[in-house]
């Protein structure tokens, strides 16, 4: 059984936090799309499946970064000048980094990883 994990993310500047492919990056204005948006890409293979279908060869994804967890929770709010964002996952903080990375590009940063 895989360890559930809490990452405790913030972003400074959530109307720069846009990944660098427009067809795959977040597009809402608060907090509240943004975790909508973060719990999604952990849940379902949506975001994925759009990125490997832009992929050169889709076919040689490498298919362990298709992993979900359907019982991700991801809420987000806003934290002095920044937004706080803490996501409860199973997967990776490989996978969570790739999304994560796909959705806000650069725009988030990692303040602590624990044990959920």
């Amino acid at each position: 059984m895989a360890t559930r994990s809490h990452y405790y993310l913030s972003v400074d500047d959530l109307a720069r936090a846009r990944g660098p492919v427009p067809a795959l990056s977040f597009d809402g204005a608060g907090p509240d799309d943004l975790a909508i948006a973060v719990q999604d890409a952990m849940r379902t293979p949506a975001l994925f499946e759009r990125w490997r279908a832009l992929q050169d060869e889709p076919d040689e994804v490498d298919p362990g970064l298709a992993v979900t967890d359907p019982a991700a929770t991801v809420s987000a709010r806003v934290d002095d000048l920044r937004i706080a964002v803490d996501l409860v996952t199973d997967l990776p903080m490989s996978i969570v980094r790739h999304r994560l990375n796909l959705l806000i590009g650069p725009a988030w940063q990692l303040r602590d990883l624990r044990q959920a």
